[in-house]
């Protein structure tokens, strides 16, 4: 498929990428999202079977006061880009991850680990409705299987079987196909949204979290923080 210049969505170009990339770095504590990692929290949302609001997120990506009302301006711009362009790609089949880098024997490597922690995370924002749907349509599981192939071989996803380490093709593979990845769940999401018992449920059981606040919730030895 191509397209006209005119129909290629608005994303940050790399000056952007750098600026938002070194402010997220220069606030960064252990366990805090860098770039690739608020672009598969960012990713996660887009193609997830509900709205998300920034009130929901954004606390997964900032976490102190900005220095001034400028700085503040300026990186809620560039996030605020960050997220328009990803479903923006999504429609005009561009969708690309992005990837931290990582020193090897053999020079450096793209590293998925930081974008499937952000996804990761992103599910978890809505993981009632990600975890029954995941449950009781297997498809759904299936394509979301580099994903979690990945996130198992960066340790990001504990398996409850023990699998091999990935090939360096394998892991080159999944990357590769993570663009259809998310094409594919984006759709199954539109074609086969939330029912409203799934969201009835969802409702309730906020209400009950509202009332008493519960433990941190472990998610049945997946997607492990």
């Amino acid at each position: 498929m191509t397209h006209s210049t005119t129909d290629w969505p608005s994303s940050l170009n790399d000056g952007e990428l750098d600026e938002l990339d070194a402010y997220l770095r220069a606030h960064a504590q252990e366990g805090h999202l860098l770039l690739d990692g608020v672009h598969g929290l960012l990713s996660a949302i887009a193609v997830g079977p509900m709205r998300v609001l920034p009130d929901e997120w954004l606390p997964e990506v900032l976490h102190e006061p900005f220095a001034n009302e400028d700085e503040g301006n300026r990186v809620l711009a560039l996030l605020a880009k960050l997220n328009d362009s990803i479903s923006a790609e999504l429609d005009v089949d561009a969708y690309e991850p992005i990837l931290g880098e990582v020193d090897t024997e053999n020079g450096p490597a793209l590293s998925a680990a930081g974008w499937c922690e952000g996804f990761s995370r992103g599910i978890d924002l809505r993981a009632q409705l990600w975890e029954k749907r995941l449950a009781d349509d297997p498809p759904l599981m299936e394509m979301l299987g580099p994903v979690m192939a990945l996130a198992v071989d960066e340790g990001i996803l504990s398996a409850e079987a023990e699998f091999e380490k990935l090939s360096e093709e394998e892991y080159d593979d999944c990357l590769a196909q993570l663009p259809a990845v998310l094409g594919a769940v984006n759709h199954y999401w539109d074609q086969h949204p939330a029912t409203q018992a799934e969201l009835d449920a969802l409702s309730h059981s906020r209400d009950i979290e509202d009332e008493q606040p519960s433990p941190p919730r472990q998610r049945s030895g997946h997607w492990v923080h």
